[in-house]
């Protein structure tokens, strides 16, 4: 693969085209990446009708990439009509060239820990990549921002029906809908983000705390930003609705733990009070997230090159 970079002393971003496809993502890495060193691995995937571009605004987990040691990679998906969405025939060959891309720049045995971070349609398309052999064997989290939650949730029936003109999934009943992820045949820390008005309530317990036979959850801290986030749904601007989301500012975090879980697993639930679907998350709630993740087991990439 060819990289471009940009950037100064407290910031590196590069454009890396993967070679086999001619497609390119944006990689964040620490500006001094030291030869051995352990580093945390982010795959972050936009949602349906978004671009890595955006996806990196929402989730700015780059402004932290030399304080925790983190390696960012934020492509696009390939399909555009009738909106960009990630589709397993166009895109997994691509999502593997990109991890197998960072795991040869730095080395399998310096990737402490691996996780996948995705928006909406992008972590549901997270929760598929989990069912596949290749994903089980080196992923080691799942942080879904607004992209399903491992377990029941119930999204209020003004979600999408105002701001959407294709046919939707009801968003009650017990088949599939949005807000649900399916549970996956691996072991991984689970982080799940929401915003208070794209669902009708949290649930008190999570199926995945009890797999890991996690105590019931504990509220901390509340996480207070005074700072806004960066992006929003700019081509609703008007006619959204505070479930969808609206513009962005500052606000208020929940933060429930699920302590004592098995092998230290991290798994925890949050809510951005008076928030929707689609304002990008503020500076301190994008840090204390980062903080979960890495405080995490990790590992898995690291094993499959023989310890």
């Amino acid at each position: 693969m060819a990289a471009t970079t940009i950037g100064g002393p407290e910031m590196h971003s590069e454009t890396v085209v993967d070679e086999r496809t001619g497609r390119k993502f944006t990689l964040d890495v620490p500006s001094d990446v030291r030869p051995g060193e352990p580093l945390v691995f982010l795959l972050s995937l936009h949602g349906g009708g978004s671009v890595g571009a955006w996806q990196r605004l929402y989730f700015p987990a780059f402004e932290y990439a030399d304080r925790y040691r983190l390696v960012i990679a934020t492509p696009s998906a390939a399909t555009k009509e009738p909106s960009r969405r990630w589709v397993a025939e166009a895109d997994d060959d691509h999502l593997r060239n990109v991890v197998e891309y960072v795991f040869a720049r730095f080395g399998r045995q310096d990737i402490a820990a691996f996780w996948l971070v995705g928006h909406s349609q992008g972590g549901m398309t997270s929760n598929r990549l989990l069912e596949q052999p290749y994903w089980q064997e080196r992923v080691d989290g799942w942080l879904s921002l607004s992209g399903g939650r491992i377990g029941p949730i119930e999204l209020p029936a003004s979600f999408f029906a105002p701001v959407r003109n294709v046919a939707q999934p009801p968003a009650t009943g017990n088949g599939p809908r949005p807000g649900r992820a399916a549970m996956v045949g691996c072991d991984i820390s689970f982080i799940f983000a929401s915003g208070e008005h794209e669902m009708v309530s949290l649930p008190e317990s999570s199926p995945w705390a009890e797999k890991y036979g996690a105590g019931p959850r504990v509220r901390q801290p509340d996480i207070v930003d005074e700072q806004p986030g960066q992006v929003h749904d700019a081509s609703r601007e008007g006619r959204s609705t505070p479930a969808w989301g609206l513009s962005p500012r500052p606000g208020t975090a929940r933060l429930w733990l699920y302590p004592g879980a098995r092998d230290g697993r991290v798994i925890a639930d949050v809510v951005r009070l008076d928030k929707g679907h689609t304002e990008g998350l503020e500076p301190r709630i994008t840090e204390k997230l980062i903080q979960l993740m890495v405080s995490a087991p990790g590992g898995k990439v690291w094993a499959l090159t023989g310890g």
